[in-house]
């Protein structure tokens, strides 16, 4: 017998120990079980002062079988004893190893040689968070995660489909040789360096972003952005088509903008600047400033009708208006694009010119400063070296789209797609994941049997991702948030790697389910897990600070009770070690 209670505070007890703690091992840590006529409650000892030992409660044995959570506290008559063990594994870990329902993730850094595996259902059917401060052993914990669940013997996760965003590009190296460990397994990998080949290259049809999409792309910061957005798009789908259909919709919107400027009550000299301004940049055969326009007797250049007589006034203001009003169709109707003809961001930005003059944006200066703004990031774009991200070589459809993605060579299945975002901007890497994410979970919402192909998607440092950004008031939503509030029934599942946790969206982290979290040191960090994390405890926050690299406590929906894991190293290792100052610096001297 361990001792006696002399005392409950809350979900503690606080027990008097009777024996020789010079003469046995270390107690803290260890399970003990406090068993009277009625009930056996489980508890941890968390703390020895003064011959006292502090044990938090975990659980009750029931029919031989632990169940979390403690109603009724234990006797003072109770017999304490510690638990044997080889009883352990019921209460940390699982008894009846089953390879096509559990996971090996490691071994109790408490009791030697005790696996720790969890329910495959438990884990994988909720979104996870990875945190811990830079070198405590996160990415190898990813990459051993994987390796376990991917080596499987004789159960194949041949449908599993894992979309990785490698912000560093360090897990290429743990997962290519997957294959020829299990040959049903296979690895795909992109990377936004353009100087590999150019079938590795990630590339997104740009016919496949929707309005949204776009406004992330230009980074909108004002929802009046969104209609003009949302009118060019429409407008693509006439310059990516039919010649024909073009010129009769640029002449509509040309005319049309020129008549709102001749009826803007504007003085004539700033009618004819800004007409030869719109007639400079935007023409067509038909429609520019050398179009002749006929009168009895006589014809002239469009552009002789906008001279400014001695009085003062564009005497032929009337002559033009008439002659727009030929241009000017009502029949046309335009819809947003349904993805199933493709076009490039140069359509895009032809679109996105005329849809501006058709806003009028040379008539306010308010409105010339909100789109303009669009049309340099759109340019920016188009011009620089991001546009051969949304370089597609030919027409694919949306579904089929994804399906190349989960495409090994040979037609076979990949499982985990690895995107290596190492070599573009945090703010260009937050838009690609962001589209990403968006494209997965709406065709897992559209699929006819829901939740039927499961897609994870781990991010990688996801605090420069998931954030608390302005999607919301941009857009009304956060993709992210929706995925971590939604996503669970269409089997749509994230998993937020992170050393900065106060930097993460909070509806994003208060929807995940199961954590493991390794050395933090960071206070804010500390502070912010404690607050925001479901059943993080003061005990748990205190160990936090001096885990052990490799070494990480998990609780959630997966574990039955917070538990210490230690993590083999991956085999192979992600390419995630320091710099070796030593082995850089150092030259022998002869």
């Amino acid at each position: 017998m361990l001792g006696n209670i002399v005392g409950i505070e809350e979900n503690i007890v606080l027990i008097n120990l009777n024996i020789d703690l010079n003469k046995i091992q270390n107690l803290i840590g260890l399970m003990v079980i406090m068993e009277d006529q009625e009930k056996k409650i489980v508890g941890e000892i968390i703390n020895i002062k003064n011959n006292i030992g502090y044990v938090n409660l975990l659980g009750e044995i029931k029919n031989d079988k632990f169940v979390h959570g403690v109603i009724n506290k234990p006797s003072f008559s109770s017999v304490i004893k510690l638990i044997s063990k080889e009883k352990i594994p019921m209460i940390i870990s699982i008894e009846d190893f089953k390879e096509n329902e559990h996971l090996y993730l490691g071994t109790s850094p408490i009791y030697e040689g005790v696996k720790i595996n969890v329910d495959v259902n438990n884990f994988f059917s909720n979104h996870f968070a990875i945190f811990g401060s830079t070198g405590s052993g996160k990415s190898c914990s990813v990459a051993r995660i994987f390796q376990n669940l991917y080596a499987k013997p004789n159960f194949v996760p041949y449908r599993s489909s894992v979309f990785i965003f490698d912000a560093y590009g360090e897990y290429h190296n743990a997962f290519e040789k997957l294959h020829d460990v299990v040959p049903e397994i296979n690895f795909k990998y992109y990377t936004t360096n353009t100087n590999e080949d150019m079938d590795k290259i990630l590339r997104i049809p740009v016919w496949l972003l929707d309005t949204d999409d776009i406004a992330l792309l230009l980074e909108c910061d004002k929802p009046s952005q969104l209609p003009i957005i949302e009118k060019a798009l429409k407008l693509v789908t006439v310059f990516a088509r039919e010649e024909k259909l073009v010129i009769k919709h640029k002449n509509d919107i040309i005319a049309r903008a020129i008549l709102d400027i001749l009826t803007s009550g504007k003085n004539p000299a700033q009618i004819r600047d800004q007409i030869f301004s719109i007639l400079s940049y935007y023409n067509t055969s038909e429609l520019n400033l050398e179009t002749q326009i006929f009168q009895p007797g006589y014809t002239r250049p469009l552009k002789q009708c906008l001279l400014i007589d001695a009085s003062g006034k564009i005497r032929d203001m009337e002559l033009l208006m008439t002659f727009m009003q030929k241009y000017i169709d009502d029949t046309l109707e335009l819809e947003l694009p349904d993805g199933t003809f493709d076009y490039t961001l140069k359509d895009l930005k032809d679109a996105l010119d005329f849809a501006l003059i058709s806003e009028g944006i040379l008539k306010s200066e308010k409105i010339y400063d909100d789109y303009n703004v669009l049309k340099v990031r759109l340019h920016s774009l188009v011009t620089g070296n991001y546009s051969k991200y949304f370089e597609y070589g030919h027409f694919i459809s949306k579904e089929q789209y994804i399906k190349d993605l989960l495409s090994a060579p040979g037609g076979r299945k990949a499982q985990i797609i690895n995107f290596n975002i190492n070599y573009i901007d945090d703010r260009f890497a937050k838009t690609i994941t962001k589209i990403y994410s968006k494209m997965l979970f709406n065709y897992s919402k559209e699929l006819n049997e829901r939740a039927s192909i499961p897609f994870h998607i781990v991010l990688e440092e996801a605090h420069r991702y998931v954030q608390n950004d302005n999607d919301v008031d941009l857009l009304g939503y956060n993709i992210f948030d929706r995925i971590t509030k939604e996503g669970r029934k269409y089997g749509v599942l994230l998993g937020l790697i992170s050393q900065r946790p106060s930097e993460l969206s909070d509806t994003s982290i208060s929807q995940c389910s199961n954590f493991l979290i390794f050395n933090i040191l960071h206070p804010i960090d500390l502070n912010y897990i404690k607050e925001m994390v479901p059943s993080i405890t003061d005990e748990i926050v205190k160990k936090l600070k001096t885990l052990q690299a490799g070494n990480c406590i998990a609780f959630g929906n997966g574990f039955k009770v917070p538990v210490f894991i230690k993590f083999d190293m991956p085999n192979p290792a992600p390419s995630s070690n320091s710099c070796d100052i030593k082995k850089t610096w150092f030259i022998e001297k002869r």
